[in-house]
């Protein structure tokens, strides 16, 4: 009871064109297919929009000068140049 035979959709088809006939069918899809072209061609519009960018600014940079230490880094497992070592 809870699939559709085939016997079933014939009916349900038979129905459905008693009550709209063959020619409102056909003008329903036909505006279907209207809808889709035109939904087609507005996303197709669309696409060259995105496209047309601004020019790009330049990259701006940062200089670094090499002479200014900011600050001492030691090596891992050896201490700093300050401390004192006990033996």
């Amino acid at each position: 009871m809870g699939s559709m035979s085939v016997w079933h959709w014939i009916v349900v088809i038979a129905v459905v064109l008693l009550l709209f006939g063959r020619g409102k069918i056909s003008e329903l899809m036909g505006d279907v297919a209207q809808g889709i072209k035109s939904f087609k061609k507005g996303m197709a519009e669309d696409e060259p929009a995105k496209t047309e960018t601004p020019p790009a600014e330049p990259s701006k940079t940062i200089d670094h000068q090499a002479g200014t230490p900011t600050a001492q880094s030691t090596p891992a497992g050896q201490p700093a140049s300050g401390a004192q070592q006990r033996s």
